[in-house]
């Protein structure tokens, strides 16, 4: 409890403006999201970026989060805590499990209300299964975001999930989802 307790302090301690951040409305320090995914299926990191590999399946994985702007290598980016809920269902039985975590985004491209990025992060879950034999695992991201609004953002992303080797049973988590966001 100390290190996640000392984790989200220096997450906290480390934010910046959110000026010219396209996750954030100008002068937007706060955003809260709400995300529901969809498994496409178990695999490498390289599962992310090669849609013919998914195999759609019965996960529904749903997020609720909280943001704050910042900058790394001075690109946008905000700094994330967040909950996390995967239901598996059907033949996924036995692969749900309930997470927290922080993580980091990096808008690397923006233009005309849109915006490219990427994200990475640890998590710890409730349970370990057949597909991550560890509780602890580490998430990274792929987004294409679009702003609605001055306070809303839209977000596709794929994420995928994995302990990175640390215990022999490792296949990973993956999953395509819609973010909403609303800044503040």
């Amino acid at each position: 409890m100390k290190k996640i307790t000392f984790l989200f302090v220096f997450m906290c301690a480390i934010t910046a403006h959110a000026a010219e951040n396209p996750m954030f409305g100008d002068g937007h320090i706060n955003s809260v999201s709400l995300s529901v995914a969809n498994g496409t299926g178990k695999g490498s990191l390289l599962h992310l970026v090669y849609p013919g590999d998914w195999d759609f399946g019965p996960m529904t994985f749903l997020i609720a989060t909280y943001s704050q702007p910042t900058d790394v290598l001075r690109l946008p980016a905000r700094v994330n805590v967040s909950v996390m809920q995967n239901i598996a269902h059907d033949s996924a039985r036995g692969l749900s499990f309930f997470g927290v975590g922080a993580s980091w985004d990096v808008a690397l491209i923006k233009y005309s209300g849109f915006y490219l990025g990427a994200g990475i992060g640890p998590y710890y879950r409730d349970n370990h299964d057949r597909w991550v034999s560890s509780r602890l695992f580490f998430g990274e991201k792929l987004f294409v975001g679009k702003k609605i609004s001055p306070h809303w953002r839209a977000e596709l992303f794929t994420i995928h999930f994995s302990n990175g080797d640390l215990t022999k049973t490792n296949h990973g988590f993956n999953f395509l989802g819609l973010s909403v966001n609303y800044s503040f």
